[in-house]
């Protein structure tokens, strides 16, 4: 079977096969998009939607029985877990509709194949069934599935992963994570304020790649809803007893730990998809966790072959995947070759309160040979968050102390993955303290903090008056 000819050939119809579809249609290109199994890829399918959708819910629940305000009633109801399941189900099917299987009408130049696509030795491509697909340059986008860590007797007791504790039947009683980045500790929170009794289990600490007060003082938080945390917690196997899974390990002085759960959530990271596409035998080199090595045009070793997303083993955020799929066919297509630069990224945890943070830590400024000071904004020092009984947090800013210009932020806040952007924006165009100062931030808003936490440099907050300049 003939199909024609393509410029451009895409495996994986997620969100960087649909960037790098998409931006090579609007260059002119046909493209020739192959995917295997569900359409829309990791987040819409699996990951943020679903997940942040379920966050939500559980929030609703726990604000209900936990909220601050005298006056107003609290309750705690009964959780319908299949209606909130139905409910979610619904939102992921009609996202993954408008977002992904409608917008292809929009681009006549895309040509949809349902299967596998396979590279070959020569660099061609073929679908699963044989049909070939002729093409000079391929973008693999095939991202990656839930990697589960190798602990003996995991895979005999059972456990849950990121993709199937979303598509639980019921809820467990009491649920354990292995894991504290940010999958674990959203799922886990979530899961807690249905009604699950949660354990934490954190081979180092809690978000262990970022500034440490931002693991510390949200474990604090999750402890204080009854979530039982422990770290420096080293598995060493698990064990079925009686229909119940048991982590056996040992605590930071070598002290044995035996901890006990109706389910096991296994939040240890993503492999990347790289098995049967015939990557190897075209020359494509993989790295040690089978992700696809690139150069910073997103290059792999054949040059014919570049490769975006989660399957790089790159930062696996949604917006990293997306920015790099377009950026992979625009590379692809023409001899101007642009650099991914991932320098200023923005991070973000959707804990309550939620983590946000960009640029680098002081630890990682005096390294790279700055000599950094810093200013830490508690949450009782905002205005907004006194309104809002919420002051829980804090603001963290790095700054340079020779030009004053911010190289970094950590936020811990209710909003904190909406006041990061001002902060991403500042390192970017490397703004200074002053900078933030003089930028008039409306009164009332968690924004505001960031400007506060920049007069807390060299101004003591708790003595200004609201507004003060």
């Amino acid at each position: 079977m003939k199909v024609g000819r393509f410029d451009l050939a895409v495996l994986g119809a997620g969100s960087a096969g649909f960037a790098a579809a998409i931006r090579a249609a609007e260059q002119g290109a046909k493209v020739a998009l192959i995917n295997e199994g569900m359409i829309g890829g990791t987040c819409v399918n699996v990951g943020c939607i679903p997940s942040k959708t379920l966050i939500r819910a559980a929030e609703a629940r726990h604000v209900g029985a936990a909220h601050p305000f005298s006056g107003i009633p609290r309750s705690e109801g009964a959780v319908d877990w299949p209606e909130i399941r139905a409910q979610k189900d619904e939102l992921v099917a009609r996202l993954r509709k408008t977002k992904y299987v409608d917008v292809l009408a929009a681009y006549p130049s895309v040509t949809l194949f349902e299967g596998r696509g396979v590279i070959e030795a020569s660099g061609a491509v073929r679908l699963a069934d044989g049909t070939p697909i002729d093409t000079e340059k391929v973008v693999v986008t095939t991202g990656a599935s839930p990697r589960a860590p190798e602990l003996p007797g995991l895979a005999e007791a059972g456990f849950l992963d990121s993709t199937s504790a979303l598509e639980l039947e019921t809820l467990p009683a009491s649920l354990l994570v292995l894991g504290a980045g940010s999958v674990g500790l959203e799922l886990g929170q979530a899961f807690a304020r249905l009604g699950v009794a949660v354990t934490i289990l954190a081979r180092s600490r809690l978000l262990s790649g970022e500034d440490p007060a931002l693991g510390r003082e949200l474990a604090g938080y999750l402890q204080r809803e009854g979530i039982a945390v422990f770290e420096s917690f080293s598995a060493k196997g698990v064990e079925e007893v009686n229909g119940r899974r048991v982590v056996i390990g040992h605590g930071p002085d070598g002290e044995g730990i035996r901890v006990e759960g109706e389910a096991i959530l296994a939040a240890a990271g993503r492999r990347p998809n790289t098995s049967g596409y015939g990557l190897e035998e075209a020359g494509v080199e993989l790295g040690p966790g089978g992700e696809i090595l690139v150069d910073d045009f997103l290059r792999s070793s054949n040059p014919r072959v570049y490769a975006a997303g989660d399957v790089t083993g790159k930062p696996m955020h949604v917006y990293v995947a997306a920015r790099a799929g377009a950026l992979a066919a625009e590379n692809a297509l023409s001899a101007m070759q642009t650099p991914l630069d991932l320098t200023i990224l923005p991070r973000v945890t959707f804990t309550d309160p939620s983590v946000a943070a960009v640029g680098v830590t002081e630890e990682a400024a005096r390294a790279a040979g700055y000599d950094p000071i810093t200013s830490v904004l508690s949450l009782d020092q905002v205005p907004r968050a006194l309104a809002a009984r919420d002051t829980r947090g804090f603001v963290k800013l790095v700054a340079d102390a020779a030009t004053r210009r911010i190289l970094g932020a950590a936020v811990l806040a209710h909003e904190a993955v909406e006041m990061i952007m001002e902060p991403t924006l500042a390192v970017k165009y490397g703004l200074t303290i002053e900078d933030l100062v003089d930028t008039f931030h409306p009164y009332l808003t968690f924004g505001e903090g960031i400007r506060l936490a920049a007069q807390a440099f060299d101004r003591e907050v708790a003595t200004l008056s609201c507004c003060a300049a």
